[in-house]
């Protein structure tokens, strides 16, 4: 019994996602200006959200780095967060993949940039 949750954190992460989910729209007004502010640092984005094309898939922005010997990738998605917020998170490390809040745009860039750059020269850093 001692692994059950109180019900107040399940309804909790319940209603985080379905915000998520139902809060498309904001996800991708993120990840556009996330993938505007990426581009003119080098990187390329591939964007898997097109509304027409894939209204039920997961909102989801590839950041790409390339390089001579070796490249990089990293998926980016957009989660409700407590308070009425939303947050950039790493989606191959789901809910610990956390970046940063959404809003500073800048700092969200400067996090994936460092996060390509360990990942590209991992003994660099």
């Amino acid at each position: 019994m001692g692994s059950l949750r109180p019900l107040n954190v399940r309804a909790g992460r319940h209603l985080l996602w379905w915000r998520t989910r139902l809060g498309r729209a904001t996800a991708i007004h993120y990840l556009d200006e996330l993938a505007m502010t990426v581009t003119p640092m080098g990187y390329r984005c591939i964007k898997l959200y097109q509304v027409d094309e894939f209204p039920r898939r997961p909102v989801l922005l590839w950041v790409l780095a390339f390089g001579p010997d070796r490249h990089a990738r990293v998926p980016v998605i957009v989660r409700a967060t407590p308070g009425g917020n939303w947050a950039y998170y790493d989606a191959g490390r789901g809910r610990h993949g956390y970046l940063c809040p959404c809003g500073d745009v800048e700092h969200a860039a400067a996090e994936l940039d460092g996060l390509l750059k360990h990942r590209m020269f991992p003994s660099t850093w």
